[in-house]
């Protein structure tokens, strides 16, 4: 599991759209101007949201992913690596995406 698996696997859903707010080294991965997914510069891993923070802290506690940097606890870093099968990581970006996009204002999801 990398970054090209990553910009694959968002590259494959409706209506995203790949943003570098800060820099070229960051991958914001956005539907309807909001982040679903990012990979930071240090490509450590994907961050993803969850559908709430219990859910986060389980995964945490599991050792499946690790507290986010600068994000809500609801957020995770998924880390790359063996551990990472890329259908978890495509299960966790696709969640991500679903809350996201359906937290959109109605006019906007149209749109897409």
């Amino acid at each position: 599991m990398d970054r090209s698996t990553v910009s694959r696997l968002c590259a494959g859903l409706p209506g995203t759209l790949l943003d570098h707010p800060w820099d070229e080294g960051h991958d914001a991965w956005k539907i309807g101007g909001k982040i679903f997914a990012l990979v930071g510069a240090s490509g450590h891993g994907v961050t993803v949201k969850c559908p709430d923070v219990e859910t986060a802290a389980l995964l945490i506690e599991t050792g499946r992913a690790e507290r986010a940097p600068y994000m809500h606890r609801s957020w995770v870093l998924l880390p790359f690596g063996p551990d990472l099968a890329e259908d978890e990581a495509e299960h966790r970006i696709t969640v991500s995406y679903r809350l996201i996009r359906e937290a959109l204002p109605r006019r906007i999801r149209e749109t897409l």
